[in-house]
Order: C-alpha cells, then sequence, then structure tokens
C-alpha cells in the first residue's frame, strides 16, 4: 500500500518540488500582498505575482513547447509569451498609454522636458555600475534602462541586446514601477527642505487643441528620425495620443484606454512573472540586476530632484522640486507621489497636474534613451 501511495505521490507536483520552487512561491505570495493589501499598483504587482506563482508549480505545462510527444501541442502561455518575444506587447501598451495621456501640462511648461531628461540619469549610473560588475556593454545597457522605471521600454531594449536576461530585468522594471509609493518619498524627503515641498505652484495655462493634435505629429517625425530604433515606440505612444486628441475616433481612443490596455497588461504581466523560474531566477547574477534596479531608480529619482531643487531657485520658488522625482516614466504612479508627499505638508497644495508634465516627458526621454543606445549598438 505504501508503495502505491509512493508511485501516486511521484506522479504528481507535490513530488518534485524543490526548495528554490518553493522560495519563489513564498516571494510571489509577499508580491500578492503587496498587491493586494498595500494596493501597490495592483494592476502590474498581482499579475506578476500570478505568473510567479504558476510558473513555480512543478509539472504545470503552462510554458511546455510543441513536441511530437504532445501532437504538437504546447502550453497556453508558450503561445501568449510570443507577444514579448516578437514585440507586440510592448508597442501595443505605448499605444494604450498614449491615448490616457493628456501631454497639456507638458506644453504648458515645457521647461518641465528638462526634468524628464534629469531622470534618465539613473540610466546611464546603473549601466557604468553593470559593467564594473561584470555585465558586458550590452547586458549592462539593458540593465541601466531600469532607472527609467518603464517596463515596456525595458523589455524593447533588453530583447534586442540582452534576451536571455529578459526575466530579471523585465521583472526588476515592473516590480519597482509598483513599488514606487515605497521608494521615492524617503529620498523625496532627504533631497528636499519643508519650504521646498509647500511651494504651491501657479496652475497651468490651457494648451489649445491644434497645438495638442500637432504635438504628437512632431514627436512622431522628429524620434523617427533621430532614434529610428524606437520608432515603434514612439509611433504608438503619439499615435495613441493622436487618436485621443484629434476628438473624431473616440471609439477607437476608448478601445485603447480600456480593453487594449487592460487585456495586454494582464497578458504582459502574467508573462513577465512566468520568467521567474526557481532555476534561472535565483542566481548571483539575478541578485546583482535586482540591487543594480534600485540603484538605477534611486539615481533617477535623485537626479530629477536635483535639478527640480535647482529650478525652484532659479524661479524664485516658484517651481516646487517634488515635480522632478516624477521624471521618471511610471505614468501617473509617478506624479501621484509627488501630489501626496507635497499634501503631507500642505492638504490644499494640487501639485499632480504639474508633475505630470515630467511625468509624460519621462516617458518620451526613457524612449529616447534607449534608442541612443540602441543606434550604439545596431548598425
Amino acid at each position: 500500500m505504501l508503495e502505491v501511495f509512493q508511485r501516486f505521490l511521484n506522479g504528481t507536483g507535490f513530488g518534485a518540488f524543490t526548495s528554490g520552487q518553493i522560495l519563489m512561491i513564498l516571494i510571489s505570495f509577499v508580491l500578492m500582498y503587496l498587491a493586494i493589501k498595500k494596493d501597490f499598483e495592483p494592476l502590474l504587482l498581482l499579475p506578476i505575482a500570478l505568473g510567479a506563482f504558476l510558473t513555480n508549480l512543478p509539472m504545470n505545462g503552462l510554458l511546455s513547447e510543441p513536441s511530437k510527444a504532445n501532437d504538437f501541442i504546447g502550453g497556453l502561455f508558450h503561445y501568449i509569451s510570443y507577444g514579448i518575444r516578437l514585440e507586440i506587447f510592448p508597442p501595443l501598451i505605448f499605444l494604450g498609454i498614449g491615448a490616457m495621456t493628456d501631454f497639456g501640462p507638458l506644453l504648458a511648461n515645457p521647461k518641465t522636458f528638462l526634468l524628464g531628461a534629469a531622470a534618465q540619469f539613473g540610466v546611464f549610473a546603473a549601466l557604468f555600475m553593470a559593467v564594473l560588475l561584470g555585465f558586458d556593454l550590452k547586458e549592462a545597457s539593458s540593465i541601466g534602462i531600469i532607472g527609467g522605471a518603464d517596463g515596456p521600454t525595458a523589455i524593447f531594449l533588453t530583447l534586442k541586446l540582452a534576451p536571455h536576461l529578459l526575466g530579471p530585468i523585465a521583472v526588476a522594471a515592473y516590480s519597482y514601477m509598483a513599488l514606487i509609493p515605497l521608494i521615492q518619498p524617503p529620498l523625496m524627503k532627504l533631497l528636499t527642505t519643508k519650504e521646498e515641498r509647500m511651494v504651491v505652484m501657479e496652475p497651468p495655462k490651457q494648451v489649445s487643441k491644434n497645438i495638442k493634435i500637432i504635438f504628437p505629429i512632431i514627436v512622431i517625425l522628429i524620434g523617427t528620425l533621430v532614434v529610428p530604433p524606437v520608432a515603434p515606440l514612439l509611433a504608438m505612444l503619439m499615435g495613441g495620443n493622436l487618436l485621443r486628441e484629434s476628438g473624431v475616433v473616440d471609439r477607437l481612443s476608448n478601445m485603447a484606454q480600456n480593453e487594449l490596455i487592460n487585456i495586454i497588461t494582464f497578458f504582459l504581466g502574467v508573462s513577465v512573472g512566468l520568467t521567474m523560474t526557481a532555476d534561472k531566477f535565483l542566481q548571483a547574477k539575478t541578485i546583482k540586476i535586482i540591487v543594480l534596479g534600485v540603484f538605477a531608480f534611486g539615481f533617477s529619482t535623485v537626479g530629477g530632484l536635483i535639478l527640480g531643487k535647482i529650478m525652484c531657485k532659479l524661479s524664485k520658488g516658484k517651481i516646487n522640486p517634488l515635480i522632478g522625482s516624477a521624471g521618471v516614466s511610471a505614468v501617473p504612479m509617478a506624479a501621484r507621489v509627488s501630489h501626496n508627499v507635497a499634501q503631507e505638508e500642505n492638504p490644499q497644495n494640487y501639485l499632480i497636474m504639474h508633475a505630470m508634465g515630467p511625468n509624460v516627458a519621462g516617458v518620451i526621454g526613457t524612449a529616447i534613451a534607449a534608442g541612443v543606445l540602441l543606434s550604439y549598438f545596431v548598425k
């Protein structure tokens, strides 16, 4: 009887568990807790946690490749993962982001373009550090882009330069995006004074409809000519924004803002989580990438804050330096964090629209940074 039970146990997933898989499942539970109980960007973190949980269940077959043994039928997520491998998901995410984004605050205060650029400092600082830690230039560039806090761009760049690092880089990029409310506030309070955080900015000027329509067209034109490798990202980002601002294709704009981006976000998040297998994730190289990701993200935040402080002084206290931290690409998460930290000091301070300027500038800035890196390697 015992032998029969042992044979049955060996044929189930229970008999195939490893200590690494158990550890990764526990990590997935932590991510679920942060998403559900702490509300840390659950739209990103919960699908990633679900994927990490599923991929570490033994004998799950979700990523099984087609073979003669299974009638050439692969696992469900083997096919869904092609959305990442074929570079389909990142541009489609950008289409939805573009349709959801109002570039009005940026156009009303063009100086905030500089804050979006300053927040890319972490990309190149982390690249340099990664080289010092033994990564080659292509790997280091893929790691550095985590500092832009832009998951789709990180995936897009890594697929071209270091596809073997896609799992840990994608997980780091999306996890740190979700953990912005935990990571940024301490740096913001450390680098700014209470008086600076209490600065109330004048309401942004209104931007005409014509300018909002012309802007995405100009960005596509100039961006494609200057950094051709990231044309798919810029074209989808600004194409989605053109759908929004044109005012004549509400059905398409609503589709991009809702159904499309919701579906793609789920599949992309779960696909990223599925790369968190114990054998690939629990390695020294992965730990280095996770640490470098924090370094990159922190330096990007610091870069934006320092320029924000400089602009505050040059404007004689008319610019709140907290909007500098929103220069990372995580829209609108980083802008909300800037707003919330400002309101802790002054509940009447509504900083969200001002912070959206550098926030959306950061999306463009990270895409351009990725294009510069790609242009260097891809001829």
